[in-house]
C-alpha cells in the first residue's frame, strides 16, 4: 500500500511540475451539462491527493469502528454459549470426582447454551443412572433420541454408552428399547467387540440362547475380550440351549443338540458341564456315564472334579465305584475323598459321605496341609444334617462360616 501511495505521489508530482518545465501551466476542463470546471494541472493534483488522504483516513477510521462494534456484539451474542460450555467443563471435573448429582445438574443446564447437546445428555444419563435415578436417565436418553434422529448419527460409541444405560435399569421396557438400538446397529457387530459383548448379554437376558451361542465363536477370536468372560458365556448359552432342546422337545433332541456340536465345542469343559448339568437334573444317568467314566479313570485336575461336585447327580453308583478305586491307589488324596463325599451326599448315601469329608478333614492333621474347603464343610454339615446329627451339624456349619 505505501508502495502505491509513493508512486501515485511521484506521478502527480511529475505531473504538476512538467507544464512549468515546459513553460506551459496546462489546463484541464470538466463540462457537467451547463456547467464546466476549469482547473490547472497543479490545482488538480493539489485536489487528488487531499481526497485520498481522506479516503484513506476514511477507511481506517470506518474499519477500527466495525472491528469495535463486532467485538462488542460477538462478546454479547455469545456470553450464554461460553457460561455453556463452562458449565460443561464443570460437570466433567465434578464427574470424574464422582460427585453424580452436582455433575447430572451441570450437564443438564449446559446442554443447550453450550452446544453439545448429545454429549451433554448422554453424561448426564450416566451421572443419574450412578445415582439409580431410572426416571432421570429415561428423561435425558429421550432427549438424546431427539437429537440423533436430528442429526442422523449419534456415533457408534454414544450408541454402545445408550445401551448400557438402558440395560443395567434391568426392566423389561428398558431392554426392549436396547435390542431396538443393537438392531439398528446390527452391522457393527462383527467390526465392534463391545457391541458383540452387549449383544451376546442381551441374548442371555432375553433367553434366546442359540443365537448367543453363534456369536460366540467371534468373541473367542476377538483379543479384546477375555477368556473368563467367553467361558461364562459359554456356560450360561450352552446350559440354556442344552435346557431348551429338553424342555421345549424331549431326550432325542438334546442328544441331538449335543451330537451337532463340533469336536473342539465339546472338550470345552464349559460346555461339557453344562451338558453334563442338564443330564443329572433330568436323571439321565447313561449318557452322563458314558461322558464322565472316562474322564473319571484318567484322572482328572482338582479343578474338574470340583466342577464335578456341581452337578446333581442323583445316581452315582458307578461314578463311586471308579472314586473308590482310586481312593485304594491313594487313600490320601484330598481330591478324591471330596469329590466322593458330594457324589455319596448327592445321591443320599449320607453315611459314606459323612466318613469321606471326616477323612478329607483329618488328612490336615497327619500333614498340615488343608485339602479341604468351605464347600466340602457345608456338605459334611448337610449329611450330619440328613442323619439327624443336629449338634454335629451346627458346629460344621459354624467352621464353615468362619473358613
Amino acid at each position: 500500500m505505501i508502495r502505491i501511495i509513493i508512486a501515485l505521489c511521484i506521478f502527480l508530482s511529475v505531473m504538476a511540475i512538467s507544464p512549468f518545465l515546459i513553460d506551459e501551466k496546462g489546463y484541464i476542463l470538466i463540462a457537467m451539462g451547463n456547467t464546466t470546471i476549469e482547473l490547472t494541472v497543479l490545482s488538480a493534483g493539489i485536489m487528488l491527493m487531499l481526497l485520498f488522504i481522506a479516503l484513506i483516513l476514511s477507511l481506517k477510521l470506518f474499519r477500527g469502528g466495525l472491528n469495535f462494534s463486532f467485538g462488542a456484539w460477538n462478546k454479547l451474542a455469545f456470553a450464554g454459549q461460553r457460561r455453556g460450555i463452562a458449565n460443561f467443563n464443570k460437570g466433567l471435573a465434578a464427574y470424574m470426582l464422582e460427585d453424580y448429582s452436582q455433575a447430572e445438574e451441570l450437564f443438564s443446564k449446559s446442554a443447550i447454551p453450550s452446544k453439545r447437546k448429545q454429549s451433554a445428555y448422554l453424561l448426564a444419563a450416566s451421572a443419574s443412572a450412578k445415582l439409580d435415578l431410572d426416571s432421570n436417565t429415561n428423561h435425558y436418553l429421550a432427549l438424546l433420541e431427539k437429537e440423533t434422529v436430528k442429526l442422523k448419527d449419534a456415533g457408534l460409541e454414544g450408541v454402545i454408552v445408550n445401551i448400557k444405560l438402558l440395560m443395567n435399569q434391568d426392566k423389561a421396557e428398558t431392554y426392549a428399547k436396547a435390542r431396538k438400538l443393537i438392531d439398528e446397529n446390527h452391522k457393527q457387530i462383527g467390526h465392534d467387540a463391545r457391541l458383540l459383548a452387549l449383544e451376546i448379554d442381551l441374548c442371555l437376558i432375553e433367553q434366546r440362547f442359540e443365537q448367543a451361542v453363534q456369536y460366540l465363536a467371534s468373541a473367542r477370536k476377538d483379543k479384546t475380550i477375555t477368556e473368563a468372560r467367553v467361558q461364562l458365556w459359554e456356560q450360561q448359552a450352552y446350559y440354556g440351549s442344552f435346557n431348551d432342546s429338553i424342555k421345549q422337545h424331549d431326550n432325542k433332541a438334546l442328544q441331538e443338540n449335543w451330537a451337532s456340536l463340533k469336536r473342539k465345542n465339546k472338550q470345552r469343559e464349559d460346555v461339557l458341564f453344562a451338558y453334563c448339568k442338564v443330564l443329572a437334573e433330568n436323571e439321565i444317568i447313561e449318557p452322563l456315564n458314558t461322558l464322565l467314566v472316562p474322564l473319571f479313570k484318567k484322572s482328572p485336575s482338582s479343578d474338574f472334579l470340583k466342577k464335578v461336585r456341581e452337578l446333581p447327580i442323583k445316581q452315582a453308583d458307578e461314578l463311586i465305584a471308579i472314586v473308590q478305586k482310586q481312593l485304594h491307589n491313594n487313600v490320601h488324596s484330598g481330591k478324591w475323598l471330596s469329590c466322593l463325599g458330594h457324589l455319596a451326599l448327592m445321591s443320599g448315601q449320607y453315611s459314606m459321605a459323612e466318613k469321606a469329608f471326616g477323612s478329607l478333614i483329618k488328612l490336615e492333621e497327619n500333614d498340615s496341609t488343608k485339602q479341604y474347603d468351605q464347600q466340602d464343610l457345608q456338605a459334611l454339615a448337610k449329611a450330619h444334617g440328613k442323619q439327624g446329627q443336629y449338634q454335629q451339624a451346627n458346629s460344621t456349619w459354624l467352621k464353615a462360616s468362619t473358613l
